[in-house]
């Protein structure tokens, strides 16, 4: 809980992604961690780990277990094909929930605010507090959520995000509420937008997705929809409109299933993901956010034009490789890890 608080886990500090088979990239790199000290960087290969292929681990005892081995001796490929290797050991990775944000000069507008945000937990809330402050000294109406990477977090962020996003557009309005089962009713609650100082008059709402766009992220994408324009660029989210709460048994705690979450008007079955309102593939070899990631480009021509890029292709809502995060953040408390590929 401690850690989870100041957005710390034990690791290399880098998220991966298969892009094909035995195709294993960096889809991140976390900032002052281990992964970027020893020099890797996103859309690197991974071709060895310890002196073995990655197909090798994969029909052995699978890349999770070798991933726990530290250190570990990295075999990479660069995009440019220069092939390096290097031995790194697993230390503390502090997660900055929000590595960046911006305003996108727009013509006609008073620009599109960008904000890429990484996890809901404690240590993001005064940094959303300076950065939607920036936003409304702007004027923006429109704005881009890059959440591509949120596997979710604490419910508390994710109401407070809620306030930024809707506070003024939907002021004392249903956020969300948050059912139990019939035996359980009593605890049946309902969260209202609060305005803030540095609530947005939003308009248009963009969220750049990943299956791997879970739970807290999903919250907030869904919370606002009956209220603005919300379109999701990228793919769609993994499908987690339920959460747990925790029971003390035998020193332990246990973490039921024990609830779920609808929005304003009563919507909560997004069990297969939130589908893409336009699918665009993540070009690791383009920064996150940059001028010309795909993702941001096809975003920014839904705010100039109305419509979708003729490359993007309407979302398709689906329950297969449910399996993409296997890590559930729930209501009180998270996982050790950010989510299923961070290591």
């Amino acid at each position: 809980q401690q850690f989870f608080g100041e957005g710390k886990f034990e690791g290399f500090g880098f998220s991966s992604r298969f892009v094909a088979a035995g195709d294993l990239r960096l889809a991140r790199v976390f900032v002052d961690s281990p992964a970027n000290s020893a020099g890797l960087a996103r859309g690197q290969q991974i071709l060895e780990l310890d002196g073995r292929t990655i197909a090798e681990i994969e029909a052995a005892e699978g890349l999770g277990a070798v991933f726990d081995t530290s250190p570990l001796t990295f075999m990479m490929r660069e995009p440019d094909n220069n092939v390096f290797t290097v031995t790194i050991t697993q230390d503390i990775v502090t997660i900055d929930p929000v590595p960046q944000s911006r305003i996108i000069p727009v013509a006609g507008t008073p620009g599109v605010g960008y904000i890429e945000f990484a996890q809901f937990i404690s240590s993001a809330d005064p940094k959303l507090d300076a950065v939607f402050g920036q936003f409304v000294a702007a004027g923006i109406t429109d704005l881009i959520i890059d959440m591509r990477f949120n596997g979710g977090g604490l419910v508390s962020t994710a109401e407070l995000l809620g306030d930024y996003l809707g506070g003024a557009v939907a002021q004392n309005l249903v956020f969300s509420k948050t059912l139990f089962n019939a035996d359980r009713g009593a605890n049946n609650t309902q969260e209202f937008f609060e305005l803030r100082l540095n609530s947005l008059g939003l308009s248009r709402l963009i969220i750049i997705a990943s299956q791997g766009t879970a739970s807290a992220s999903e919250l907030v994408t869904n919370s606002m929809e009956p209220y603005v324009d919300v379109t999701i660029v990228g793919d769609r989210t993994f499908g987690k409109p339920v959460g747990q709460v925790g029971v003390e048994f035998c020193e332990q705690v246990l973490r039921p299933t024990a609830f779920q979450t609808l929005n304003a008007e009563d919507f909560g079955d997004y069990f297969g993901g939130l589908p893409a309102d336009c699918v665009v593939a993540d070009d690791m070899e383009i920064a996150v956010g940059a001028d010309n990631d795909p993702n941001v480009e096809a975003a920014l021509t839904y705010v100039e034009t109305g419509s979708y890029p003729v490359a993007c292709v309407p979302g398709v809502l689906s329950k297969s490789d449910v399996s993409a995060v296997a890590s559930k953040i729930d209501r009180r408390g998270p996982p050790q890890r950010e989510f299923a590929d961070a290591h």
